[in-house]
């Protein structure tokens, strides 16, 4: 189980990352040329857009999925939420 959660957190990592370079820093710091909210808001737009797609599809695509753990993982980097040792039991 280990070497699963490490490879599917690793192309996690991969995939932000990856977009990042590619279209900047969109998530964390919007250009706001149309919409001026902030951007933890933004995100939690982006969130709602993602579950509502899955909800209404009728198959459960990998795209959304993607989508919707990295828009968790760009959520907790905007709260500076790394750190999750005391959650732990």
């Amino acid at each position: 189980m280990k070497d699963k959660l490490e490879k599917v957190c690793g192309e996690l990592s991969r995939f932000l990352t990856t977009k990042n370079e590619r279209y900047g820093n969109s998530a964390l710091e919007p250009i706001s040329i149309f919409s001026k909210i902030d951007a933890g808001s933004s995100i939690l737009v982006r969130i709602d857009d993602k579950l509502s797609r899955i909800r209404n599809c009728e198959t459960l695509r990998k795209n959304d999925v993607v989508d919707l753990a990295g828009y968790l993982v760009l959520l907790m980097v905007e709260h500076g939420w790394d750190d999750f040792g005391d959650m732990l039991d």
